[in-house]
């Protein structure tokens, strides 16, 4: 009976592993299609990596919108990332824009968190979009 049982468990174990990769490699997907969206100023392709509940709880509007028409974003990199004890994965940018009008350059640190919902088989973004206009 306990060798059935640590044959069981033992086979849980690659099959969890595979797992975890498979949600790392999505991570990796998701967040590198966020970063791409970014940099190309795409910022309603970005949107739609925000968790449903937060786009939900605070609309994007036309407005806002179209504020970020008035920046180039001429860098999106990543500077670190780490796990948290309750599964959210917090992942530090720096974000480089340009003002449109002026043509001033400013570096801004973002930290964005990313949450994994098991009945989407997604990850999102629990921050909504970057501000580039945080400390002006």
């Amino acid at each position: 009976m306990t060798l059935a049982v640590l044959l069981l468990a033992s086979s849980a174990l690659p099959a969890q592993a595979a797992t975890s990769r498979a949600k790392q490699r999505k991570l990796a997907d998701t967040q590198m299609l966020f970063s791409k969206a970014m940099r190309w100023g795409d910022f309603e392709q970005a949107w739609g990596v925000v968790d449903p509940k937060v786009r939900e709880q605070r609309p994007l509007s036309a407005l806002e919108l179209s504020r970020y028409q008035q920046v180039q974003v001429s860098g999106y990199s990543e500077i670190g990332s780490l796990g948290g004890a309750d599964g959210v994965v917090v992942r530090l940018m720096e974000m480089r824009v340009v003002n449109r009008n002026t043509m001033a350059e400013r570096t801004l640190r973002v930290r964005e968190r990313w949450r994994w919902d098991d009945a989407a088989g997604q990850w999102w973004l629990l921050d909504g979009l970057p501000d580039p206009w945080q400390g002006q």
